[in-house]
């Protein structure tokens, strides 16, 4: 069975973006080498993508663009070559490289997903898709990279997730630009 990870950015409160959806928060300094072999190395794991609609429509507004390729120029070719399929209930279709859309129960349409023969599947943002999946135990990974950064106010991956969430670090790592990569996977408890 495919294995879906999420992969997310949040400040040290917790949030995935601020109150007015800026996740700007989350872009360091270009020149901090370490942190860009990190995401260069992680972008090449392939696989296939999976966003929520505002999640797809801000990276495709970047990353098929000429800037993302003269400015990220690895990170941007795996982005626009790997598979990605987007959850709506508004877009028809997807005109990014390799994108489809699927309209039916982002739960339902992942366990399908999951049975099927492929590559593993991360989830890039999509804090509404996150949700509603960690509710249905479907993540079986959590790699999240906590930025030092309090925002105040602002929104959650994991709104509308009721009870608790058992998890178990798995690994860590801290970046010399302060931001710390946690990777957990559910206890099922």
């Amino acid at each position: 069975m495919r294995k879906l990870t999420v992969f997310n950015q949040v400040s040290l409160d917790g949030f995935i973006s601020d109150a007015k959806g800026d996740m700007s928060f989350a872009h360091k300094d270009p020149r901090d080498e370490e942190w860009n072999a990190f995401v260069a190395g992680n972008a090449k794991g392939g696989g296939m993508l999976v966003f929520g609609r505002i999640t797809y429509e801000m990276m495709v507004s970047y990353w098929p663009t000429p800037m993302a390729m003269k400015n990220d120029p690895v990170v941007a070719e795996q982005m626009n070559s790997m598979p990605k399929v987007v959850f709506s209930r508004t877009l028809d279709k997807a005109a990014w490289n390799n994108a489809k859309v699927l309209k039916g129960s982002p739960a339902a349409e992942m366990r399908r997903l999951k049975k099927e023969p492929g590559e593993d599947m991360a989830i890039l943002g999509s804090g509404s898709i996150v949700s509603q999946l960690a509710k249905q135990g479907l993540i079986d990974e959590y790699q999240i990279v906590v930025n030092p950064v309090v925002l105040g106010k602002g929104k959650s991956m994991f709104d509308g997730v009721k009870g608790n969430l058992t998890l178990k670090l798995t690994s860590s790592r801290t970046f010399g630009n302060g931001n710390v990569l946690l990777c957990y996977e559910p206890t099922g408890g």
